[in-house]
């Protein structure tokens, strides 16, 4: 995971949950390119065909609430978003997302304040999102060390096999 991410807004409300994210019909898919290609079908049926590696999506509180299932932030990343950043997220999504590489920021105030299309970065290290076209900034919740380290790994399960000695030695 870079320090750095910047991307295109994609802009979602309150309450996205797992269904609208990826509607259940697909949970005998399996790939994740083949999930992507259903990803947030529920809230914008063509949003499969319009989003770029690197976009990020922009949501409001709770997103992620509904069902527990996992498919939903693997179809996320295997779409090419670099992170999901809302005002808050449903703790099962957060879970399943950090367990398998899915980048999640919470900045209270966001929904309200950067459009559909607006370009904006992140700054891990300062904590720090700037949108790039209006100059509007906001204050990031920062991810723990350890949290850092399993997102640049891909995941929890990569992150423990990389490190399962030294977790072993402590």
């Amino acid at each position: 995971m870079d320090n750095t991410i910047k991307g295109k807004v994609w802009k979602f409300g309150d309450d996205v949950d797992t269904d609208a994210i990826l509607p259940g019909r697909y949970l005998v898919l399996t790939g994740e390119k083949e999930l992507a290609a259903c990803v947030m079908e529920g809230c914008d049926p063509d949003f499969s065909k319009k989003v770029k590696e690197g976009d990020i999506l922009v949501a409001g509180k709770n997103f992620g609430c509904g069902s527990s299932r996992e498919h939903a932030p693997i179809s996320i990343k295997g779409a090419g978003v670099s992170a999901v950043v809302a005002e808050s997220f449903a703790r099962i999504f957060y879970r399943n997302s950090v367990n398998i590489g899915l980048l999640l920021i919470e900045a209270k105030g966001i929904s309200k304040n950067v459009d559909e299309g607006d370009e904006i970065e992140i700054d891990m290290e300062e904590g720090v999102l700037k949108d790039l076209n209006n100059s509007k900034e906001f204050k990031i919740k920062p991810l723990p060390e350890f949290m850092r380290g399993i997102m640049k790994e891909g995941g929890l399960i990569s992150y423990l096999k990389n490190h399962l000695a030294e977790i072993k030695d402590e």
